[in-house]
């Protein structure tokens, strides 16, 4: 599933998860850590990988294009848990 959301919103929830939860998404989705953090708007593909966000320029941090959101979509219930 696509999605899109300001690079602010996504930033604030990668902030709101709790402790852990990167490595647990990373485990959960068998990938690195850095490549859950490159999701998140990060950009270390020495050991992480490209994850299919695009940003565009504009109010909020831009836009954020995400071609598949199952990370977001774990994370925000990772929040309201």
């Amino acid at each position: 599933m696509t999605g899109k959301i300001t690079f602010n919103e996504l930033r604030k929830i990668k902030d709101s998860l709790p402790d852990g939860s990167i490595r647990k998404l990373a485990s959960e989705f068998e990938v690195t850590e850095e490549t859950v953090r490159n999701y998140f708007g990060g950009a270390n593909y020495t050991y992480g990988k490209s994850v299919g966000i695009h940003m565009e320029p504009g109010p909020n941090g831009g836009i954020v294009l995400i071609d598949d959101t199952t990370i977001l979509d774990r994370a925000k219930e990772l929040i309201e848990a």
